[in-house]
């Protein structure tokens, strides 16, 4: 329960993101928020690498996202981004990837 609490920092901002979703329906303003969220994440704690972390989940998650839409696994009603996917499903993956990287490394230590 103790590793669970420390964890908490790191999940939390994932969680608002996703709690956001079906209260704000526009995509660009939710991407926006989004990204006050992350910049505040990151203003409040930067390990290294996280930046690089943080992109390499951008990018992955609009090819891999993209692959599953362009195979039928996925649809989406919203489509801002390409006209096949939300605006702000990449930031909440890249982000993400960041609170997956913190964890293990809390659960490591």
């Amino acid at each position: 329960m103790k590793k669970f609490s420390t964890m908490l920092p790191a999940i939390i901002p994932v969680l608002i993101m996703i709690g956001l979703i079906p209260l704000i329906k526009n995509d660009y303003l939710l991407a926006g928020i989004y990204a006050v969220i992350i910049f505040f994440s990151f203003l409040i704690r930067l390990m290294p690498n996280e930046i690089r972390i943080f992109v390499f989940g951008f990018c992955i998650m609009i090819f891999f996202e993209y692959l599953f839409i362009s195979t039928g696994v996925e649809t989406f009603n919203r489509n801002s981004l390409f006209g096949i996917m939300p605006l702000w499903l990449p930031l909440l993956w890249a982000y993400a990837f960041v609170a997956i990287k913190r964890s293990v490394i809390l659960l490591n230590s």
